[in-house]
């Protein structure tokens, strides 16, 4: 069973999860699930590029912290850790981002990646500084 997504994920989207395939299936700031395709993610011996795991950590966590700033917020990235355990040559990595610290001006999220067997791929945590939105 898929959840619809909330319209304000919409803006969200950027030119680079579209070029890494990034399917994002949950979004609020309580939980955020997505995933991306090995294929077209790896690096030179074929397997999933631990960048990739990052790219996905910190979209996942910085749509997580959107949502806990929403309407006032944006979020940005300072500060991403990720631990790399195991090796990725085929499928699907999905993450999933759940809330540290959520104040009024960072929020903190973990991210667990997990392959398609549910093997745990990488750990990070990505904090985000919570600014005002600019219109």
């Amino acid at each position: 069973m898929t959840t619809a997504l909330p319209d304000w994920v919409t803006t969200l989207s950027s030119a680079l999860d579209g070029r890494m395939g990034l399917e994002l299936l949950e979004a609020s700031a309580e939980r955020v699930v997505g995933r991306m395709p090995v294929t077209g993610n790896t690096q030179p011996y074929g397997l999933w590029h631990g960048g990739a795991s990052c790219v996905l950590a910190e979209t996942l966590a910085s749509i997580g912290a959107s949502a806990h700033g929403l309407p006032d917020k944006v979020a940005v990235g300072v500060d991403l850790n990720a631990t790399h355990h195991k090796a990725v040559r085929e499928g699907w990595v999905t993450g999933t981002a759940v809330p540290l610290h959520r104040g009024s001006r960072v929020a903190t999220y973990e991210i667990v990646l997990h392959d398609d067997q549910g093997a745990r791929v990488c750990t990070a945590r990505v904090t985000c500084q919570l600014i005002d939105r600019r219109t």
